[in-house]
């Protein structure tokens, strides 16, 4: 049950470490495209280079504690693929968290004998 609580808090943290830095860069693309006319120049700030990068590997730990967190689950391999697909989305590992969570919390009560 303690392994399953810390794969669920790791996988937590990464979700919204994810969607939040996942959000800001859509924001900062739409907005950057829309109306800073970023398509007709090769200059980009440089932190909005080094958030795509961190964008990347970031997800690549949220695919590790993701997998860890379905296989001590035991989930179907449609719902872990929606799991990891959840962080290339903007805002849906957020959403994914959520429901994550809710089962998570759920299932350890069922193992406790908690009636809640």
């Amino acid at each position: 049950m303690e392994k399953i609580g810390g794969a669920a808090l790791r996988y937590r943290i990464m979700a919204w470490v994810t969607g939040v830095v996942l959000g800001c860069l859509t924001i900062w693309l739409i907005v950057g495209y829309g109306f800073m006319d970023y398509a007709n120049t090769d200059v980009k700030p440089d932190l909005y280079r080094l958030l795509w990068t961190a964008h990347g590997w970031l997800y690549f730990i949220y695919l590790i504690v993701g997998v860890d967190l379905a296989f001590r689950m035991r989930y179907s391999i449609l719902r872990t693929l929606g799991i990891l697909i959840a962080g290339t989305v903007p805002f849906m590992s957020f959403v994914s968290e959520y429901f994550v969570h809710k089962d998570v919390v759920a299932r350890v009560a069922a193992l406790q004998g908690d009636p809640s």
